[in-house]
């Protein structure tokens, strides 16, 4: 960006200036190509961010036409719109944020910065209703680390028949979770659960348990970019090497899994700290079509198994 021209210049003149709602891409799309901004919250190009922004000013859906792309905008969506990109770039928050709103598997839901932005790959096995991992289908599921509950909310469209509860130690996220399974509408089949780990759910036994724990190792949380430090800490870290809470639920699982129940976590790049310190566990690690890694599976026969490596 040139510093000679600061930005709220270029905003006026744009919304002065520009007409069509392409006009408008256009013309955030570049800025955010000018800016230093990093793109990996739901979307992960400039292109993506740019039309979520605008499409929620207009109350369309990003799947747009070419005949809304040439639609001439009023002066005051411009004016809604380019403050939302100039608010993106001098913020860095991600897009989600300045909209309260992220879609996961097709669904709204309501975040703010008490939670992780939805975006894991455990999303496209909730699409295909975890095919090739899960036998019958799960009556009792188990979201741990729920966050915004959007695991638990996509898999109970999934599933249903099912019950799912949702775990977080954060009363803040579970806040957050309560809301978004109210504005869904599955509030008689998701229960959100204060808990740490497995704590608030003694005795309690699940045929699936699907979790995507904080997992980021040190390293990779002093390195992030900007964007990631609007997130809460307590969802990305932990540990040094990003598997605390994972070796706790690889140590307390199985006693939470009905017979032939499935584990199902993500650790993402801690992948290669997880098989360093197991390296006798046959983890099952899930490839995806649309990208993604550091999904594991396990079963509950797996876990007993290998129960003294994880004491």
């Amino acid at each position: 960006m040139n510093p000679e021209r600061p930005l709220d210049v270029k905003a006026t003149e744009a919304v002065d200036e520009l007409q069509t709602v392409n006009d408008l891409l256009r013309w955030g799309v570049t800025q955010f190509n000018g800016a230093d901004v990093y793109f990996g919250h739901g979307t992960d190009n400039p292109w993506d961010e740019c039309l979520s922004l605008i499409c929620y000013v207009l109350h369309l859906s990003v799947q747009v036409t070419p005949d809304i792309l040439s639609s001439r905008t009023t002066r005051s969506e411009r004016a809604d719109i380019v403050d939302l990109i100039c608010q993106r770039i001098e913020t860095k928050k991600p897009a989600a944020y300045l909209i309260n709103q992220a879609y996961f598997v097709g669904l709204p839901f309501y975040v703010n910065e008490d939670v992780l932005v939805p975006r894991s790959p455990i999303g496209e096995l909730i699409k295909n209703r975890f095919e090739g991992l899960v036998g019958k289908e799960p009556q009792r599921i188990m979201d741990l680390c729920t966050g915004s509950g959007c695991i638990a909310v996509a898999c109970a469209y999934a599933f249903e028949e099912s019950e799912v509860d949702a775990l977080d130690i954060s009363p803040e996220a579970l806040a957050v979770a309560d809301e978004n399974i109210h504005r869904l509408g599955v509030a008689d089949r998701v229960i959100p659960i204060h808990s740490d780990v497995f704590s608030g759910v003694a005795g309690q036994t699940y045929d699936l348990i699907v979790s995507n724990p904080p997992y980021v190792d040190a390293e990779d949380i002093a390195d992030m970019p900007e964007e990631f430090h609007h997130e809460p800490e307590i969802g990305l870290g932990s540990g040094e090497d990003g598997l605390d809470i994972t070796r706790v639920i690889l140590r307390e699982a199985a006693q939470h899994l009905n017979d032939k129940g499935i584990l199902i976590v993500e650790v993402g790049n801690s992948m290669v700290h997880l098989q360093q310190e197991f390296p006798q566990v046959p983890f099952n690690w899930i490839e995806f079509e649309h990208g993604g890694l550091g999904v594991f599976s396990l079963t509950k026969e797996q876990l007993v198994e290998h129960q003294e490596l994880f004491n």
